[in-house]
Formats: structure tokens, sequence, C-alpha cells
């Protein structure tokens, strides 16, 4: 059998080097070689070496596997196992699939070691033994966390220890049905000399662990640092990895949590779950729209409501924006929530094909609750809310604005515009603007549903006299 080596490889253009140096030579970057594992080839003799060719030597040091027609693979899929917070599962696609691995990022102190904690309780609660490894903290500190919590953490296995080896011995010892790891960034591996966090490491570390969750059957959930850009720290090699990737989000000035999967193998992509953060851990939130619209003042001028798809769940989120006199000589754009270059092309539309001038005007436009604003439906909302702060006239507290602003001005259908409406109309909305072509036949609910073509128009509908 070969005998594994390590050697190092740029991240930039994949040349391979045998010991490291600051400079790769074939691009030119500085500080892109990360160590790794390679297999070491076996030598052929002169004679084999000289006789083979073409796809033979390419073949070289590899073995014939058997290989079988899809119709005949035997087997059935494994009921998923539910933990009880039902936001949760929900993302996840219905449960947990057994034999997954599961990667959670977050900003620090958000809440990642709090949901996997509770997790851990309910799934051992549940006859499904859990093996919790931390290399962040102590198992006096975990201890302490888990008294804190509502759910009963006392029998979940602990172990702190950051050797991949000896946590890969553990629970092959203790045949737990799951295994978290929090984090992945405090893993190391004898086999590499870099320090735990390193690309090298992350990479190898990780891929272990999937092999562990495939050969075993056991669930692995991973935790993962996050970047100032807000992505997953180390190689993206990781996220392709592992089977489902779900980002753990929020604003540390508020008590809700947003957890939204971005990568699911065993289920759609986009869904969220909301999180309320409390003294006895995370409670789960079944009507976000609920949540999102509890604090809306109706008294105010630059506030408008829409209604966003997030995966397979409609959610009503408020807009809020704001135009006032600009007190220096370069007018500010300030957004949260929405993309500053999409405010600015909206701005433009707003004054060539409107007539609403931003020229001297401080702008400013945030989506409530720390909700995302990315796909188009948004936009009939955010260009309502700063004409209704240019003109300082109410938007009607019971309308909820579903469609896209083009360049002309005009207004676009958005994608499934029916489902949305009947959120508006479970959330107690009583009108609905639409592009005109996105109205609907029937609703069948209490809900006055009006077309508009363009701005312009509905800026007349709402503002005019």
């Amino acid at each position: 059998m070969a005998k594994s080596k390590t050697a190092y490889r740029c991240t930039e253009c994949g040349t391979e080097y045998a010991k490291w140096q600051g400079r790769c030579d074939a691009c030119g970057e500085w500080n892109t070689l990360v160590e790794e594992m390679v297999a070491a080839k076996p030598a052929a003799s002169g004679g084999a070496a000289r006789r083979a060719g073409g796809a033979r030597s390419l073949a070289e040091g590899g073995s014939v596997a058997p290989t079988l027609k899809l119709r005949d693979v035997k087997g059935t899929a494994e009921r998923r196992w539910r933990t009880g917070l039902e936001e949760f599962d929900f993302v996840l696609g219905g449960g947990i699939v057994p034999g997954s691995m599961v990667l959670i990022g977050g900003e620090p102190g958000i809440g990642k070691s709090t949901l996997l904690l509770q997790v851990a309780a309910r799934l051992q609660h549940a006859g499904h033994p859990t093996v919790y490894a931390s290399g962040e903290e102590s198992p006096l500190q975990v201890k302490l966390r888990a008294e804190r919590l509502e759910d009963r953490a006392e029998d979940v296995e602990m172990l702190a220890e950051t050797n991949l080896e000896t946590v890969l011995a553990t629970a092959a010892a203790a045949s737990p049905r799951v295994l978290i790891v929090d984090s992945i960034q405090t893993l190391f591996t004898t086999d590499l000399e870099g320090a735990p966090g390193n690309v090298g490491q992350v990479r190898e570390c990780a891929a272990r662990l999937m092999r562990f969750a495939k050969e075993t059957g056991t669930t692995v959930f991973v935790v993962g640092h996050v970047t100032k850009g807000g992505g997953i720290a180390g190689p993206k090699t990781l996220e392709h990895i592992v089977d489902t990737v779900l980002y753990f989000e929020g604003d540390a000035a508020l008590d809700h949590r947003i957890l939204r999967a971005t990568k699911n193998r065993f289920g759609s992509v986009d869904e969220i779950g909301v999180f309320r953060m409390t003294e006895q851990g995370l409670v789960a939130v079944p009507n976000p729209s609920e949540l999102f619209l509890g604090d809306r003042a109706q008294t105010a001028s630059g506030s408008a409501v829409t209604a966003l798809l997030e995966g397979s769940r409609p959610v009503l989120v408020e807009i809020q924006a704001l135009a006032a006199k600009a007190g220096f000589g370069t007018p500010q754009r300030v957004s949260t929530g929405y993309d500053g270059r999409k405010l600015a092309l909206l701005l433009a539309v707003l004054d060539k094909r409107a007539g609403l001038a931003f020229a001297q005007l401080d702008v400013f436009v945030n989506v409530v609750g720390g909700v995302r604003l990315q796909e188009p439906a948004g936009d009939l909302a955010v260009a309502a809310a700063l004409a209704s702060s240019v003109y300082d006239r109410l938007v009607p507290p019971d309308a909820v604005f579903i469609g896209e602003v083009g360049l002309g001005g005009e207004i676009r259908p958005v994608s499934q515009t029916e489902r949305r409406i009947a959120e508006a109309a479970n959330m107690g909305m009583r009108r609905a603007y639409v592009a005109e072509r996105a109205v609907p036949k029937r609703t069948g609910r209490d809900i006055d549903v009006i077309g508009v073509r363009n701005i312009a128009e509905l800026f007349k509908r709402l503002f005019d006299g």
C-alpha cells in the first residue's frame, strides 16, 4: 500500500511543490501555497512503464472495480429523525437524514453552539445517542450553558478534544447516531504539520469526517467560523464536501435569529427558519410574518410592506425609507438589507420616470428585522416607501406591494404571486398592488388585488390629491 506524504499546492493555479515557499513561481501570487496530503505513486518497473501506453498508463496503480446498473441498486431511504424544533426540521427538509454531514456557519455569539446543544438534547431524549465534541469550550462551560436551556442535555456525551484522530476513535467506540463538532477550525490531524484552521487542515479534517459519516451512518454536524465578508472561513471545498450548508444570521441587538439553507442535497435551498433568543435558549417562531410586522408603526410616512418568498415560504416584511435634505455637498445613500447598487438604480428610475428628484436628498433604506431583500419582488415596496417619504404622505397600512421595477419604470410580475397574496390576506392585508399582468382571475380571499402598469400610475393611485 502506498504511503501518504504531504505536498504544497497553490490555491490559485493548482501548481504542486515539494516544500513551502512564499511565492508561487507559476502564477506569481504570494502566500497561496497550502499543505495537503497526497498519496505516493507506486514505482513501476522499467519494462512495464515502457509497455504501458494510452489509457493503460493513466490507470497505473488502480484496480478494476465492478459496476452495476441503477435499476439493480437495492435499498430504501431511511426515515428522517425529527428533533422537535419545527423550524430547524423545516430548514433541513423535514428532519435529519442519517449519515449526512451538515455545516452550520454564523457570526461569533449568534447562537450556533446553543442551537446544536438544544438539538443534541432533543435527539438524546428521542433515543438517538449523541456525542458533542467541543474544541473551543471546556466541559464546564458547556454544562453551564446546558443548565440555562429549557431542553435537558445532562445525558449528552461530552468530549473536549481537538485532535481529529482522537475524536474519530472515540466516536467509533461510542457508536453514536449523531456527532457534533464545534468547530471545524479547531480540529487538526497529526498527518499535516499546519496549525489548526489553515486551509489544508480544514479540508483534510472535513473530508475524514464526511467519510466517517458515510461509512458508519452517523450524522455529523460541524460548526464553521465566518470571515469578514460573511462566508465560511477556510477553503470553498469545505462547502462542496458537506451535504447541507446552513447559515445562522441575525443582529446582536435583536432577539430573533434566522437559519438559512444555502445548500441541501436532501431538500430545497433558501428555506429559512426563524427563532427567538430567550434565557432558556432558542424558541421556534412558527409565523415569521407576524414577528416582522409586529412592531410596525402605521402613523409615519416612508413605510411599505412586501411579500418575499424564502424558499417555499412567503414572508411579509416591512420596508422603511427616509429621504431628508442633505447636510453636505454629496448626498448619502445608505441601505440595510437592500443592495446599494440596486438602490442607486431605483433612485435613477424614480427621478427619470416619476419626477422624484433625489439629487439634494440623503436617502436611507432599511429592511426591518435584519432580513436581506435579495429577490426583485420587493422593488415596488421600496419605491412606494421612498415616494411616501418624499411626499410625506402615508401609504395605506393594509396594503402590500409585490413587483419588480424595470428601467423604464414598468412594473413586472414575479413568481408565485398568488401565494404571496394569500399570505398577505392571512395577515389582514386588504389590498395588494401588483403588476397588471400578474392580477389573478380569482383569489378566493378577502383582499383587493390592484394591477398597475408603471410607478407613475402607482403613485397617482396612492398620493393623487
